[in-house]
């Protein structure tokens, strides 16, 4: 029984401390960014440094509306060395007509829905090997600097850059928490992590990487999460994953609460199909003795926020019982974590609106709950995010500065 019983405390201490570094991770990382004096490096375009072939890859599935908006905003780009690669997967493309070499329409002759093989039918039709390859979802836009800004990181050396994700609509209750979400996680996981030297974490779109780097990765599950899987390999194949904030893309965000469940589903589903890779790349870490690796992978290995709250839940009611006083230590981690997540907010938001919407973050914690509950509907199904906003750059950069 005395066996028993110290095993139960040796886990139950274990868990607690796993739990415990996830929620004060964020507050180490924010005074370390702020002792550093914040991100100060900026990597400018230089004329005389090479020009950089970039091949954009936007991938649409069934539905076409956007694909117009985001190849204007390409033709509208500052820098001129680039070609768009449009996959238009199940799509009518009778209308999509373009006179700029630089704009190749690709429609394949059986719909492949998955964004992974749509990626690669891109590059199979590639007109020529690029130095860059960037990936986008079909609802994206980006500013009319992007590529002017991120060829600056490439000629510094960058191999893979994550770029700056902004919204593209704040105008309801869960765009605005989505948005918030998105805030948070691009500070903790990007930002901060740049300005410290570190590797950024991806996402999966306005990821820009070395050609030949892609090349190496073969993927065997083509429903979900590549990003996962790229985000491990890519950190054990370069230095630093580099986070350009002033490449900026935009994104739309889910309007409702049945598009952010199901948002949600995927990615706790993606989270568990891709453990064995977060953990390679945390044990590689450890093995070359790298912190930006090491912590990158702790990252990765990090449950949903939903399961990190249901976990810290179970753990202060066993406090109750296994010694009281553990309560008082609780309940600073836990102010900490609430005080590091509206400051993160406040300071590091682009854009208005966002800290005042953060009195509604309990209907993103009953969004992520039911979306748990509805992890199976992901094994065998692509759960597309159903976008609705159909606007164009000049629109959005007009309502931004107004």
């Amino acid at each position: 029984m005395e066996t028993l019983t110290l095993i139960l405390k040796i886990l139950f201490y274990s868990v607690s401390a796993v739990v415990a570094f996830y929620f004060l991770l964020p507050s180490l990382l924010f005074v370390a960014y702020c002792l550093k004096g914040g991100l100060k490096k900026k990597f400018a375009h230089s004329p005389e440094g090479r020009q950089y072939e970039f091949a954009t890859i936007i991938t649409a599935h069934q539905d076409e509306r956007f694909i117009p908006p985001f190849v204007d905003s390409f033709l509208k780009q500052a820098y001129p060395h680039f070609k768009v690669y449009v996959v238009a997967d199940d799509c009518d493309t009778s209308n999509l007509q373009y006179d700029d070499e630089r704009i190749i329409i690709l429609k394949p002759e059986t719909a492949l829905h998955s964004k992974i093989r749509s990626i690669q039918y891109a590059i199979d039709h590639f007109v020529q090997e690029p130095d860059v390859m960037i990936i986008f979802d079909s609802d994206n836009l980006v500013h009319p600097q992007y590529l002017l800004n991120l060829n600056g990181y490439f000629q510094q050396g960058f191999r893979v850059v994550q770029t700056h994700m902004l919204s593209k609509n704040t105008d309801t209750t869960y765009a605005q928490l989505d948005s918030v979400g998105h805030i948070y996680y691009t500070f903790l996981e990007r930002k901060s992590k740049m300005a410290l030297g570190m590797s950024s974490s991806i996402l999966g779109l306005g990821i820009a990487l070395d050609f030949k780097l892609y090349k190496e990765i073969n993927y065997k599950n083509t429903v979900g999460g590549f990003d996962k899987k790229l985000q491990a390999r890519m950190a054990m194949l370069v230095k630093q994953i580099a986070f350009a904030d002033d490449a900026i893309v935009y994104d739309e965000k889910v309007e409702d609460a049945a598009v952010m469940e199901k948002q949600r589903t995927r990615w706790i589903y993606s989270y568990f199909s891709h453990v064995k890779e977060s953990w390679q790349l945390f044990i590689h870490g450890l093995k070359t003795m790298n912190p930006g690796r090491i912590l990158l992978g702790a990252s990765m290995l990090r449950p949903p926020m939903i399961l990190l709250i249901s976990l810290l839940m179970t753990i202060l009611a066993a406090s109750y019982f296994v010694d009281p006083k553990l309560l008082i230590g609780w309940g600073i981690v836990i102010a900490l974590f609430v005080l590091t997540f509206v400051l993160t907010v406040a300071t590091q938001s682009y854009q208005k609106g966002m800290t005042g919407s953060l009195r509604f973050i309990p209907l993103l914690m009953i969004s992520q709950f039911k979306s748990l509950l509805k992890i199976k509907k992901a094994k065998n199904n692509f759960l597309k995010t159903e976008h609705k906003k159909v606007m164009y750059i000049d629109e959005l950069l007009k309502n931004e500065c107004s």
